[in-house]
């Protein structure tokens, strides 16, 4: 559709990344990156990645990165390249533990829903399983019964998941998306973009299934 009208498709990739999905692959004209996230992988960078197939759309691009300057500095590109080297092994390996996490958590009873796509209830499995390669990324949220104040304990009692709203990394974070990410949002506008005040994020790190698993079930009890 965006095509046949004259216009760019632009994809974030960041959760994705091009070890699970390669948008260019399927139609997309601009597929970005925060190499913040799994590309440097370590919380320790700060860049961004644009890719394009057309030679055309890339000098655009590449004169307005140069007008404004928008030029990584030299040690957050040595970070990120470095962090690329790990790349496969880190997402493929966060994968397996975010699934084994995720079908955890959808039998726990203190848990109301869980939003994986590697489950087949997430209304986007379908179109998961089409487009990525081999797992279905490290990030996921769920719903804790007993609304904000209950979401807002387990959030603050994990110890090995740490509180905070980044992602990506090496390390598992966890936050409640209505006291911190979109504390600012009216309530009305995170519930019609369906962010509950019981909503928790996760993004799954490269610590073992098992002390993650037991970290949540304390925290949830």
């Amino acid at each position: 559709w965006a095509h046949r009208h004259d216009l760019w498709v632009g994809v974030d990739n960041t959760f994705a990344t091009p070890v699970l999905t390669r948008p260019l692959e399927f139609g997309a004209d601009i597929v970005m990156h925060s190499a913040t996230k799994y590309m440097g992988g370590h919380s320790d960078a700060l860049g961004g990645v644009l890719v394009v197939r057309d030679a055309e759309l890339h000098q655009r691009l590449h004169y307005l990165q140069n007008a404004v300057g928008n030029v990584l500095g030299p040690w957050d590109c040595y970070l990120i390249q470095r962090g690329l080297k790990t790349l496969e092994l880190r997402v493929r390996e966060q994968c397996r533990t975010a699934q084994a996490i995720a079908e955890f958590l959808v039998d726990h009873p203190r848990v109301e829903r869980v939003l994986y796509p590697g489950l087949a209830s997430h209304p986007g499995h379908e179109i998961a399983t089409r487009q990525m390669n081999g797992g279905f990324g490290a990030m996921m949220s769920f719903e804790v019964a007993g609304g904000f104040a209950e979401a807002k304990r387990v959030v603050e009692s994990t110890r090995l998941f740490q509180l905070a709203v980044s992602l990506g990394a090496v390390e598992s974070l966890i936050e409640q998306p209505a006291s911190m990410s979109h504390a600012s949002y009216d309530r009305a506008d995170r519930l019609k973009h369906g962010i509950s005040d019981a909503l928790v994020r996760l993004s799954v790190g490269l610590e073992s299934f098992e002390d993650l698993r037991d970290d949540l079930a304390a925290a949830l009890g």
